[in-house]
């Protein structure tokens, strides 16, 4: 038995929850941020071990201190869903798009919100009817900016993805390909009625971004050779992929690789990848394997040395060889070239490096590991059939007397294996895994 028994009283003043206990008393209402069943845990926690109370006072204090610092400051901690203050002593001004499609870090439409301020401005949503900025991210912070096109689409979409420089608190918001409605937009510069959502877009963002500009897929560097049933005649820039469980499409861009369109978004900018190979070579499928350097050591300037690695699965045969020609023009096969692209200051535009993109081979690709694979094959082939017309059964025969029969018959059965290698090898894995 315990030898201090508590119970958990509710306050009677209507909607205040506080829980005495002997000495201490928790209010949770400092907890009322978070979700109900994990609010209903620590009440049961707390009911269950009453020595634990003064532990959760103790974070019911952090917490109501930090929610106080954020409402002085003006800056919230690290999380998923940043919050803007907009309080600031200089009155901001915004272009805006309305009822635009948001996915992360929530899923909801809101007003496209980009300050006109080029020094402290940000991008963000807004909720059209409060007037009250839900999420964003301020210039200064913004790393990268990429617009995508949405695939399996049967009406043109494009998604932009901004990421920061640090944490996690990613956007990815979405527009229509179709030409713009001009009531829809609020701007400090005339809008043209045969631009598109996605052109007004990037206008926007590239007047303003400092560090980046908006960086797009281009066809010069990864053409998908399957047709899109969904558009048929328009290129695709894109391939399948899964990351674990989790479905999505690859882009190969002039600044890196990127995996979209869950959360959250993945994307490898070169200086980050310090080598690609392939595993699981198959006949309709193979995997992709970017080994890339620990975000938590890894910035341009001191890029670290620790590396972990990323597969990419169930990439569709069809487009290892433009995949690979990508990933050769690049040297991005090679690990001892990491320090070479490490210290290469590569720009949004795609000029990679002083010879036009190509990598430090001149553009000559190298045999790629599907290619590699084949050629061996296909050379333990030749050999065997070069022994096949060079073979005297007759000398055998006489030396070996009447036990070579079963020797012969399994060396026909060896021969009949390796020139099968391809098949076995390839053909058979690939079956069971379609299958």
């Amino acid at each position: 038995m315990h030898p201090i028994r508590a119970r958990a009283m509710h306050s009677a003043r209507r909607g205040c929850r506080v829980f005495a206990f002997p000495g201490i008393a928790v209010d949770m209402n400092r907890f009322q941020d978070l979700p109900d069943s994990l609010s209903s845990r620590i009440q049961t926690t707390i009911r269950q071990h009453p020595e634990l109370a003064g532990l959760f006072q103790d974070i019911a204090t952090h917490i109501s201190t930090l929610t106080a610092t954020v409402h002085t400051n003006g800056h919230a901690p690290t999380s998923k869903k940043r919050k803007l203050e907009t309080e600031t002593s200089i009155p901001d001004t915004f272009d805006s798009i309305a009822d635009i499609s948001f996915s992360i870090p929530q899923r909801k439409k809101l007003k496209l919100e980009i300050s006109r301020n080029s020094e402290s401005g940000a991008i963000r949503g807004t909720n059209a009817a409060t007037g009250q900025a839900e999420f964003g991210i301020r210039y200064s912070d913004v790393d990268y900016c990429i617009c995508l096109p949405v695939p399996e689409k049967a009406q043109p979409q494009y998604s932009f993805c901004v990421f920061p420089t640090s944490g996690d608190d990613q956007l990815l918001f979405s527009v229509p390909g179709t030409k713009i409605k001009t009531e829809a937009v609020e701007s400090d510069q005339p809008i043209d009625e045969e631009q598109t959502y996605k052109d007004v877009v990037i206008r926007m963002m590239s007047k303003r971004l400092k560090k980046t500009k908006v960086i797009e897929p281009n066809e010069k560097d990864f053409v998908s050779t399957i047709a899109q049933a969904h558009r048929k005649g328009e290129k695709a820039v894109h391939v399948k992929a899964f990351r674990g469980s989790k479905d999505g499409f690859l882009f190969f861009l002039p600044t890196g690789i990127i995996f979209a369109f869950k959360k959250p978004l993945l994307f490898y900018p070169f200086h980050s990848i310090a080598s690609i190979s392939y595993t699981s070579v198959l006949q309709r499928t193979f995997n992709l394997n970017i080994n890339v350097y620990n975000a938590s050591n890894h910035t341009s300037s001191n890029p670290g040395t620790e590396t972990h690695e990323i597969e990419f699965s169930m990439i569709d045969q069809v487009d290892f060889a433009g995949i690979d020609a990508y990933i050769k023009r690049r040297n991005l096969q090679d690990a001892s070239m990491a320090e070479q692209r490490r210290a290469q200051k590569y720009n949004v535009n795609g000029t990679d490096i002083a010879n036009g993109g190509e990598g430090a081979s001149g553009g000559q690709e190298e045999e790629g590991e599907l290619q590699k694979a084949q050629r061996e094959a296909e050379d333990m082939e030749d050999e065997e059939e070069e022994e096949d017309e060079n073979f005297d059964p007759g000398s055998e025969g006489e030396s070996e007397g009447s036990g070579s029969g079963s020797e012969e018959e399994d060396e026909e059965g060896n021969v009949d294996a390796d020139g099968n290698l391809i098949e076995m090898e390839l053909g058979s894995e690939a079956e069971d895994v379609t299958e």
